[in-house]
């Protein structure tokens, strides 16, 4: 299975392109959504440990420049994505930060979402005024690596500074936690040990609203996609091999077996 490219440039492609042979080919298409801000390059290096089919799409604020009227609620933001979605596709949602409402809200409105991965999600209710979000944003920008830099500074610049403050304002009073609470697939949760904007007490809450799973990495502040992508492959491969197991058939019953094989 590969990806079709699209002409609409919000869409990137997977570069991983399978065989019809491939054990690949039954797993769910995973799909990836920049942080605010952010655009491909962000997912690059965990779709490289990934493999498999995968896109990255690119939204207004998330990889795109926001044109003024458009809207930027999590909700919009949701039906942007789905309009990109292929219909009857078993797919995967890979969000980070500012991205994880929206993938939690498509989750909500199709049952083709079989999984989600959530990195750093945001919309902490506790946590919603601008002064909180900024502090916790400079608490955390001091234990992000030097490397990152010179790539986000580039992104940044794509999206642009004021696309990325009405994205976020737009999405800031999206409750994720209580979405999650509707949700009955496997979801994972992913915070850096450093990370002040996606606490420990707002991820695990998060946790416990999806009865998923919540990963602790060490040594990472809130970019865990470009300072740890082996975290996140792995995140999305638990979801794989669950998504796997559900979908594979029960086996024969032993009385059923025996018969097949008679003349």
């Amino acid at each position: 299975m590969s990806v079709t490219p699209t002409e609409d440039h919000s869409m990137v492609p997977t570069v991983h392109q399978i065989g019809p042979d491939d054990p690949a080919t039954d797993h769910p298409l995973v799909v990836f959504v920049p942080g605010l801000g952010l655009g491909a390059d962000e997912w690059t290096v965990v779709r490289d440990e990934l493999g498999g089919p995968s896109v990255v799409v690119l939204l207004p604020s998330l990889g795109q420049p926001a044109p003024h009227p458009a809207d930027l609620s999590a909700e919009a933001q949701a039906t942007r994505l789905l309009d990109f979605l292929p219909q009857a596709t078993p797919t995967i949602l890979v969000g980070h930060s500012a991205s994880c409402p929206i993938v939690v809200n498509v989750a909500t409105r199709s049952g083709d979402v079989e999984g989600l991965v959530l990195v750093g999600p945001v919309t902490d209710p506790a946590a919603q005024s601008w002064p909180r979000m900024l502090r916790q944003w400079g608490r955390t920008a001091v234990h992000e690596r030097a490397f990152e830099a010179p790539d986000l500074a580039r992104q940044y610049w794509r999206t642009g500074p004021v696309s990325m403050l009405r994205g976020m304002n737009a999405v800031r009073h999206f409750r994720t936690d209580l979405a999650l609470q509707s949700l009955t697939l496997p979801v994972e949760i992913i915070r850096g040990h450093k990370d002040r904007i996606a606490t420990q007490e707002w991820s695990s809450e998060l946790h416990r609203a999806s009865n998923g799973q919540l990963t602790v990495t060490d040594g990472a502040a809130h970019m865990v996609p470009l300072t740890h992508p082996e975290v996140v492959a792995a995140a999305v491969r638990r979801i794989r091999a669950s998504t796997r197991d559900r979908r594979r058939p029960p086996p024969a019953p032993p009385d059923a077996a025996a018969g097949s094989a008679l003349p």
